[in-house]
């Protein structure tokens, strides 16, 4: 028999894995948590400050975090067997579309501080780097992760102030954004999340009893992330508008 002749292996079928999604759906209600506050303080119905001191202070960067570190649990599980080129474009195609979108309207609205490299640059790009990790070793993943994290401390020069660098994460000063996570050291959450699907935490967590009506309705918003993102502040926004008007 020719190999012509031989029919195609179809694909094995990835199931999700609930608990991911409901990550997922945890980090989306903390980041609309957030960003209402944030639209608050810019309608003077809370301290200027507000969103940017104290609890909120660490509040958005864990939100951050968490959500570089499920994309890094992501693209472990969905290549791990093999690097499937066609579904990684088509991700990318929608996260960089969407990054797009993002950097776009926030600069109609204020090209001073508009988003030039936020949470979805970073995802984008981390997908992209991340693809020299699917088959290191965890505890070589996790040292790329530590030097990251440590590197905008030890690394941080005038050389990278030029503006195509200042995505790094490198420069002497912090650019104006409302929204800036470079390169270091975000890819430090994202390589932990490669790191832990490596070392079999996604599998630990699927081998958990079935999820009940509850948690299954809670990992709905986890399957879409991206829609939901791209959407949430502007109907929080226009809520809050809507309220501050008719009040």
């Amino acid at each position: 028999m020719s190999a012509a002749a031989i029919p195609a292996t179809p694909a094995p079928a990835r199931r999700r894995i609930p608990a991911l999604d409901i990550g997922r759906t945890v980090a989306l209600i903390c980041m609309a948590i957030y960003h209402f506050t944030v639209d608050l303080a810019l309608f003077g119905l809370v301290a200027p400050d507000r969103p940017f001191t104290g609890f909120f202070h660490y509040f958005a960067p864990a939100i951050a975090g968490s959500f570089l570190f499920l994309s890094g649990i992501s693209l472990s599980l969905a290549h791990g067997g093999g690097f499937r080129r066609r579904p990684w474009l088509k991700r990318l195609a929608q996260i960089a579309a969407g990054a797009a979108l993002v950097s776009a309207a926030t600069y109609a609205d204020n090209p001073d501080t508009y988003v030039f490299f936020g949470i979805l640059h970073m995802i984008a790009a981390a997908s992209i780097l991340g693809l020299a990790f699917l088959r290191a070793r965890v505890w070589l993943t996790l040292v790329f992760a530590a030097l990251a994290f440590v590197a905008p401390h030890y690394l941080r020069s005038t050389v990278f102030d030029a503006p195509w660098l200042l995505w790094l994460g490198l420069s002497s000063a912090i650019p104006r954004s409302i929204d800036f996570e470079p390169v270091f050291p975000w890819i430090g959450p994202f390589l932990m999340g490669m790191a832990a699907a490596r070392a079999g935490l996604p599998q630990r967590l699927a081998a958990s009893h079935a999820p009940g009506p509850l948690l299954r309705l809670m990992s709905w918003p986890g399957r879409h992330s991206l829609a939901i993102y791209l959407i949430h502040q502007p109907v929080l926004f226009g809520l809050i508008w809507l309220w501050f008007r008719l009040s």
